[in-house]
């Protein structure tokens, strides 16, 4: 009896801290978020296709310079719509991300590594497995996709021969997956941890028409960042 007594007081104790997801709910979530890029360039390399063998010793100071993205923390919402009580859509809708973007090392040519910077838009949508919905902790796996819009884009390499104005694509389409945990709390909150990867890439071209004529790709840069979420949510 004592131990019946015991069980339906925990019971009670703890019921009211679950936020049991059901299908039809949405959750909304305000997070912080750290994009931390994880690039692959080879600037110099291509730099020298463009302009002929030599030309990134000038700029760069080396045949193998690359271009450097650094990271950045944001503010960032999040929606949910739960399909089933284990499936959900998240769409995150960031509010823009600015990275300073510049050259790994500078040579005669190049009077400073810094380009400017590039502020990105990273809707992204996933499909979500939740392994326990009605639990306190709710861990997932997800995948989808990751639209990444480029804009304020205002990259200029100041050389020799006068600041040269640098764009790169406005638009790339990317596979993300996911991994992460709710905390349910009482009255549908929730403390959310997320992590995701996320992979794009985009070509860097730059205008010199003293060397050739028109905007000349020397970079195909894969950013592909690791994107770290903690923050609160609602589920209605």
């Amino acid at each position: 009896m004592k131990k019946t007594l015991l069980a339906l007081t925990m019971a009670a104790v703890f019921a009211p801290v679950l936020a049991q997801a059901e299908a039809g709910d949405i959750v909304v979530r305000l997070r912080a978020t750290n994009i931390n890029p994880s690039e692959s360039s080879k600037l110099g390399e291509q730099t020298d296709k463009v302009y002929g063998a030599g030309t990134a010793d000038l700029l760069y100071g080396s045949g193998s310079a690359n271009l450097q993205v650094d990271s950045n923390t944001i503010p960032e919402l999040d929606l949910s719509y739960y399909v089933t009580k284990n499936i959900a859509l998240e769409l995150i809708l960031a509010l823009g991300t600015k990275h300073d973007v510049q050259t790994s090392s500078k040579g005669a040519a190049l009077n400073k590594r810094a380009l400017g910077e590039v502020n990105l838009l990273p809707p992204t949508l996933t499909a979500q497995w939740h392994f326990m919905p009605d639990q306190t902790f709710d861990p997932y796996l997800g995948a989808g996709v990751s639209y990444v819009r480029a804009m304020d884009n205002g990259l200029t390499a100041d050389t020799a021969l006068g600041k040269k104005p640098i764009r790169i694509d406005r638009n790339s389409w990317g596979p993300a997956i996911q991994a992460g945990f709710d905390v349910n709390l009482k009255d549908g909150w929730l403390v959310n941890f997320d992590v995701k990867k996320i992979w794009f890439d985009t070509d860097v071209k730059i205008n010199v028409p003293e060397l050739a004529a028109g905007y000349k790709r020397i970079d195909s840069l894969d950013i592909d960042p690791l994107v770290i979420s903690v923050g609160f949510g609602k589920k209605f």
